[in-house]
């Protein structure tokens, strides 16, 4: 039983003579019936109490808490008092550290085996999970949608004319989970589709690059029709598949283009050449995280038997995959062109001009490689940057317009609306205001 004691000056709980009254109760479990007594104004003094009360533990690895730490911040300004352990300690060590430290609320990352453990040290204190989409007992889990990280990955990939298309997996749930949203997104496209599983990564920390690839694995990057565009499940994988690919004598992006996930800067930049990969917006999850956790620790209601989901914010074009990665030099310059000038006005008639063909052979050509015309790519590529710039940035509409090369929001909208299906504003609103309420969670599912 967690016992506080409050005394509060106030004439609802002093009666005519008395100056101030001391509160003790069982918390949280009996705060929202003591809340209901009282009136609004004092329900605030009450809850500011406890929210500048809090201990909340935080069980995670070094590289998941460098995602969270930017949206943690403002919590930590407001007196919510984090204390990190590492969840590499073995459970022996956590068990007794979490009873001494007492926190009144617990996040912690998913890792096979050393959830259950946690979990099983049974501290009956509001917990959040992240990185999984599983539902524990009383547990509130936060998450990636990871179908739709495939699928990003996808579409990037669907601008260009590859002879095939693969995914690497390491053998994880969240990794089935991308390839399979991979592999539903290019179901359609005819386009020969490989997967590879290489899962001897138990033992490494998810920074580390030290392995060689397997025989079974170099067979089967020797072996795709080449060009290949390959997604990698996340980015360290990413890097080793590049690697992999320099020690076989394949170019990169020439012979196999290749998108990670997760946008690590760290991993990303000193991958050679610098790996392109999902954007995941965790800003955005992090602060799902910490209102999430402020409202259960308050006792406020909470389902718990969804799982809170953010969507994937694009993907950040590096050397290691873009769109000048074909054949045709008239198509690759068309298609420097169109990526280096979408926040531009341009037209397709100041294309043609720029590269002197005509421009009926120009949409021959792009309707041949890329199953779309010079039109139709130069919309998907400012949608493209419209969407990262909705879930990454607090632009208002009108400025998103204006860098995405769009002569105004009504434009935008239209277009916007044709490739996606929806207005900015209710894509913005639902894929990266979903959850900040957080009065109703998003179930997983495949979509």
């Amino acid at each position: 039983m967690n016992l506080i004691a409050i005394k509060i000056f106030h004439e609802e709980l002093g009666g005519w003579d008395c100056k101030g009254c001391v509160i003790i109760i069982d918390y949280p479990s009996s705060l929202n019936r003591i809340l209901r007594i009282f009136s609004v104004e004092l329900r605030h003094c009450i809850c500011h109490f406890f929210l500048m009360s809090q201990t909340i533990a935080i069980v995670m690895s070094e590289v998941f808490l460098r995602r969270l730490t930017p949206s943690l911040t403002p919590f930590a300004r407001k007196m919510q008092d984090y204390r990190i352990l590492s969840i590499h300690r073995p459970i022996l060590e956590l068990g007794p550290m979490l009873k001494e430290l007492k926190p009144n609320g617990l996040i912690t990352e998913w890792l096979p085996k050393k959830t259950d453990e946690i979990l099983r040290l049974n501290l009956k204190i509001p917990t959040i999970i992240v990185a999984t989409d599983r539902i524990f007992p009383n547990v509130l889990s936060a998450d990636v949608d990871d179908w739709a990280v495939g699928r990003e990955a996808a579409e990037s990939f669907s601008f260009t004319g590859f002879k095939s298309l693969a995914c690497l997996g390491n053998g994880t749930p969240y990794s089935e989970q991308r390839i399979q949203g991979f592999e539903d997104a290019i179901s359609k496209n005819g386009v020969p589709f490989s997967i590879h599983v290489e899962a001897s990564f138990e033992d490494s920390r998810y920074s580390e690059s030290f392995r060689h690839p397997s025989k079974r694995m170099e067979s089967w990057l020797l072996t795709l029709p080449k060009p290949v565009g390959i997604f990698a499940v996340h980015d360290p994988l990413g890097r080793f598949l590049c690697s992999a690919c320099t020690q076989l004598g394949l170019d990169v992006p020439g012979d196999v283009s290749v998108i990670g996930a997760n946008n690590d800067p760290l991993v990303c930049g000193l991958t050679y050449p610098m790996l392109s990969s999902v954007s995941i917006p965790w800003d955005t999850l992090g602060l799902q995280i910490a209102t999430a956790m402020q409202k259960l620790i308050a006792g406020e209601k909470f389902s718990l038997q969804k799982t809170l989901l953010i969507q994937p914010s694009g993907v950040t074009l590096r050397h290691s995959a873009n769109h000048l990665a074909v054949e045709d030099p008239l198509l690759r310059r068309a298609m420097s062109y169109l990526s280096e000038r979408v926040q531009h006005s341009i037209s397709i008639t100041m294309l043609c001009d720029e590269l002197s063909i005509p421009r009926r052979t120009l949409e021959r050509k792009f309707k041949e490689h890329f199953k779309a015309t010079p039109w139709e790519m130069l919309s998907q590529l400012r949608v493209k940057q419209a969407k990262q710039l909705l879930l990454e940035t607090n632009h208002p509409i009108s400025m998103v317009a204006e860098l995405c090369g769009f002569n105004d929001p009504e434009r935008m909208a239209v277009v916007f609306k044709r490739i996606t299906g929806n207005a900015p504003s209710y894509f913005r609103k639902t894929y990266k205001l979903v959850g900040h309420e957080m009065g109703v969670g998003t179930t997983k599912k495949q979509i």
